[in-house]
């Protein structure tokens, strides 16, 4: 964790040097390098031309990291193309964000949700209303939120008596705005931030064909109070390649003769082909009030407590003189950036960087004072990126920039950081996490016999027409290199061999002292 303060309004001046061996203490420096490194691996270049990405569409940097003392890490340019013009990078724009986060805050950064009351606790039973107050926890989940609510009843509650009010003034109302880059606003990538952010608001239906008996189940996750799913859905005997396409999905409010309280219906009509054997169908359905009013009654439920009657949720502000009843707080740093890394969480990265804003600048955040911090930070460590653009921190966007040599350089600087190997961990695995799973396999079959096998440690980025890879690899012969490679073209989605042909070619130590162009 940095303990210095940056000032935020001083633009700092850093003089570019050019030469092979970058010397990494308090600044890295931009890289001009000679053509000999000015090429493309041949599987790289063959993959490229047999999926008609033009060699000017891809930019490429490799640098060899070489152990030193810490702060005197060095590092040496192995491969250069076009790694100087910023472009799209898609997710891999995180790795700023994260890295960012974990060297200001610490990884042990906890985020805090404060519940208040204007009422008071007798004979177990809470006659007010609750408030809860966000900070932007990215990871209130179902598990996190049965903590809450067994904390709660520790202080002697077992009924609520009142209603739930949601202070948000940790953001600016801006941020919190549902706008996209595709216009899929039911879709999980696209959920906005929300200081007060519940299961990444976003309900996920597990669907399959039941072991006891020809029928379908449905269940779903997070646990809502007042709510129902209505299965109307037939087996058909298909394939399970497009599943989705035959799944008719309406949510339908219905108001309770007996109680008068609605329900939400959750219908699932349409076709269900009997070879899928589980899967997940994930929609952002509710406004956030209703999510988080309904999972958090239905959390208090499980825990066993009671209501007088069904709260409602609404928005609103601490009054002056509610008190606090408890300060909860979530997952270490440190966990919410494996997650943000390793499965491209995009809303998790966004809630860091306001979070950066928070803390540094103060409430209300805004996407704005958190690109202040971010390139202080960078000043701080004697980084100048020009040409970097930062919208919102997590790469989905069509105007963030940032060139490969310069994403290079942060993964080398980090190297130098206390938060070295959190970030490095933190990183998807070849071949066995994350979003590279399920790439590379057949290759790092090759390894097994090794001792102490290679391993590329990346993280991937992926918009319509862009396709990114950045992050460590680690060759057979123990090398280590930062790699970084972006494709922006309508053909980009093509580019997944290309890059595995990038890696592929590093774990097997493909740089050499001299390269054909």
């Amino acid at each position: 964790m940095r303990t210095s303060t940056f000032p935020l309004f001083l633009k700092l001046l850093i003089a570019v040097s050019g030469g092979l061996l970058i010397a990494v203490q308090a600044h890295s420096s931009n890289v001009v390098n000679p053509e000999s490194l000015q090429y493309i691996p041949k599987t790289v270049a063959a993959s490229l031309e047999k999926n008609q990405i033009p060699r000017d569409a891809i930019s490429i940097s490799v640098v060899e990291i070489e152990s030193g003392r810490p702060g005197k890490i060095t590092a040496k340019t192995e491969l250069d193309w076009r790694s100087q013009q910023a472009m799209n990078p898609a997710s891999t724009m995180k790795l700023i964000t994260t890295l960012a986060g974990l060297d200001i805050l610490g990884p042990q950064y906890r985020w805090r949700t404060n519940i208040y009351t204007d009422g008071f606790i007798r004979q177990a039973t809470l006659k007010g209303n609750l408030y809860l107050q966000g900070t932007g926890d990215p990871k209130l989940i179902p598990e996190e939120l049965a903590k809450m609510m067994r904390a709660l009843q520790s202080l002697g509650i077992q009924k609520i008596d009142g209603d739930l009010i949601f202070d948000r003034s940790a953001y600016a109302p801006s941020v919190m705005e549902h706008n996209t880059i595709d216009g899929e606003s039911l879709r999980a990538y696209n959920v906005p931030p929300d200081p007060l952010l519940y299961a990444f608001r976003t309900l996920s239906f597990q669907i399959g064909k039941s072991r006891t008996a020809d029928f379908i189940d449905i269940s779903y996750t997070p646990p809502l109070s007042q709510f129902r799913v209505i299965n109307q859905m037939q087996l058909v005997d298909q394939s399970c390649d497009n599943w989705k396409s035959n799944i008719r999905f309406n949510l339908d409010p219905e108001v309770d003769g007996s109680s008068n309280n609605q329900l939400l219906n959750a219908q699932f009509s349409g076709s269900f082909p009997s070879a899928c054997k589980g899967v997940s169908y994930n929609v952002v359905a509710l406004d956030a009030n209703t999510f988080l009013t309904q999972g958090f009654s239905a959390a208090w439920e499980l825990a066993g407590g009671t209501w007088v009657k069904a709260p409602r949720g609404k928005s609103g502000t601490v009054p002056l003189a509610a008190r606090l009843l408890l300060q909860f707080e979530g997952i270490p740093l440190a966990d919410d950036v494996q997650d943000i890394n390793k499965y491209s969480n995009n809303v998790m990265a966004r809630q860091l960087m306001l979070t950066l804003a928070l803390q540094k600048m103060g409430k209300p955040a805004t996407t704005e004072n958190g690109e202040l911090v971010i390139q202080s930070w960078l000043k701080d460590l004697g980084l100048q990126f020009s040409g970097l653009v930062i919208e919102n921190g997590s790469g989905l966007s069509r105007n963030e920039a940032i060139s490969a040599a310069h994403l290079n350089q942060l993964l080398v600087s980090a190297r130098n950081l206390s938060v070295a190997d959190t970030f490095y961990n933190s990183l998807p695995i070849a071949g066995t996490d994350g979003t590279m799973k399920n790439r590379l396999m057949a290759h790092l079959r090759k390894f097994l016999h090794l001792k102490k096998k290679p391993e590329a440690r990346i993280k991937t980025g992926s918009l319509a027409d862009v396709r990114a890879i950045s992050g460590y690899v680690m060759s057979k012969s123990g090398k280590m290199y930062a790699v970084t490679s972006f494709i922006n073209h309508p053909n980009a989605w093509r580019g997944l061999d290309a890059h595995d042909q990038l890696l592929a070619w590093l774990l097997d130590d493909g740089p050499e002292p001299k390269q054909a162009r």
